[in-house]
């Protein structure tokens, strides 16, 4: 993507949507949502005020906050319908989420970026992600989505102009893809550095960041791949500390669809990973199942 074609208007609308969708429920002041996006007041009054004669936002006559508006709701509404799979994902996850105390999601691949399209939090417990959230479909976000998808997804994926700059070592590449294909979920560790990635790059699209930005927050991930674990690291009696558990769903072409994830944020024995892991892919299966869908047969990874 060309950064002369980007509409800095547009960008400051989307901004503005963004911070919205990321506070379901919230409503914010002018000044409070124009400091929150890094817009002048006028500005954002101007964005606002339009949205809301749109009826993408809500503003209170007496307050004067604004929050989200039917149209928006209803835009979330069409956009997931487009991924016939998350109607399904939903119904099944909240059964795991219920089960396991936890939150869960279902995200796909949505033109350019990753697309969170359900989120399911048990009894509101669980450090998990918000519907809507968007990250970049660029190296190293995203490797989840092409692991099952066959090696030439793989490598459509690793093509991409990199989101930040990373260093890609093939061979440990190859060993995770074999391992999550065979174990049918791929399990990602917990770090303070993983999570401050994760936080930073949601709503953040690839190569909006900074060149010098970009160079900093890359040195804190060296290898792709780095936090994966391999089945080796995960001992049945040793407790390792894990982030979340993910796998795919497919549909009727048997390419990958969703990705659900199962969010654990905390030390678990291998024993209780293998437990969790093996749930998550029943419920993929059931997923998988409902859409008329079906897991692609064996391929080696190259």
């Amino acid at each position: 993507m060309s950064s002369s074609r980007r509409s800095p208007p547009t960008q400051r609308v989307v901004a503005i949507l963004d911070h919205l969708l990321a506070h379901p429920g919230e409503r914010f002041g002018l000044s409070e949502l124009a400091r929150a996006v890094g817009v002048s007041k006028p500005t954002c009054l101007g964005i606002a005020s339009t949205l809301t004669e749109l009826g993408w936002l809500t503003c209170d006559g007496d307050s004067r906050l604004y929050g989200i508006g039917p149209g928006l709701v209803a835009a979330g509404k069409l956009a997931r319908g487009a991924v016939p799979a998350a109607g399904a994902a939903e119904r099944e996850l909240a059964q795991l989420a219920s089960r396991f105390g936890c939150a869960c999601s279902a995200s796909a691949v949505v033109g350019e970026e990753i697309v969170v399209l359900t989120s399911i939090r048990a009894d509101g417990r669980g450090e998990g992600v918000l519907a809507g959230s968007r990250y970049p479909f660029a190296p190293p976000v995203g490797m989840m989505y092409v692991v099952w998808d066959g090696d030439a997804a793989i490598e459509q994926w690793l093509a991409r102009q990199p989101a930040l700059p990373v260093a890609i070592d093939r061979t440990h590449l190859r060993r995770i893809v074999a391992e999550c294909r065979e174990r049918g979920y791929l399990v990602e560790g917990l770090t303070e550095v993983g999570v401050r990635l994760h936080t930073l790059m949601a709503g953040v699209a690839a190569y909006d960041l900074p060149d010098e930005v970009r160079g900093l927050v890359g040195e804190m991930v060296s290898t792709l791949g780095e936090r994966v674990y391999l089945g080796e690291e995960l001992a049945a009696r040793g407790r390792h500390p894990t982030h979340l558990l993910a796998a795919p769903t497919f549909g009727p072409d048997a390419r990958q669809e969703l990705v659900l994830t199962m969010y654990v944020g905390q030390a678990m024995t291998g024993a209780e990973i293998t437990r969790r892991g093996k749930a998550l892919m029943s419920t993929a299966a059931a997923v998988t199942e409902a859409v008329g869908g079906m897991p692609p047969r064996g391929e080696a990874s190259a």
